[in-house]
């Protein structure tokens, strides 16, 4: 089994920072690329930021130049430090990882979400 589990949301004031730590754990036999994105409510969920396994990353126009995502080959985990934060920022923040587990399986595993809220 794979679980990936995300921490880090919270109540943060506009211009204000936040990091989200994302960690998969389980049988993994590879990780490939991982990458956040976030639902506010009605409204589809998308694409925030991801990571391949070789570093190379990719953003949403919107969050370009305040958000950076990182990784940890070595702990499994992603995560991204958000900075300049706005109220359009607030949503439900997931994680996703695409993994061949040890049986040798590949799908997307996907987070609980954590959320971030943008307020003052």
């Amino acid at each position: 089994q794979v679980q990936v589990g995300e921490s880090g949301g919270g109540l943060v004031q506009p211009g204000g920072s936040l990091r989200l730590s994302c960690a998969a754990s389980g049988s993994i036999f590879r990780l490939y690329t991982m990458g956040w994105y976030r639902q506010a409510p009605g409204k589809q969920r998308e694409l925030v930021a991801g990571i391949t396994n070789i570093g190379t990353t990719d953003y949403a126009d919107s969050v370009k130049g305040r958000f950076t995502i990182s990784r940890d080959n070595v702990k499994n985990t992603v995560y991204l430090q958000m900075n300049s934060l706005k109220p359009e920022d607030t949503a439900v923040y997931y994680c996703n990882a695409r993994i061949t587990t040890t049986s040798l399986s590949t799908a997307d595993y996907w987070g609980q979400g954590t959320q971030v809220t943008v307020s003052s």
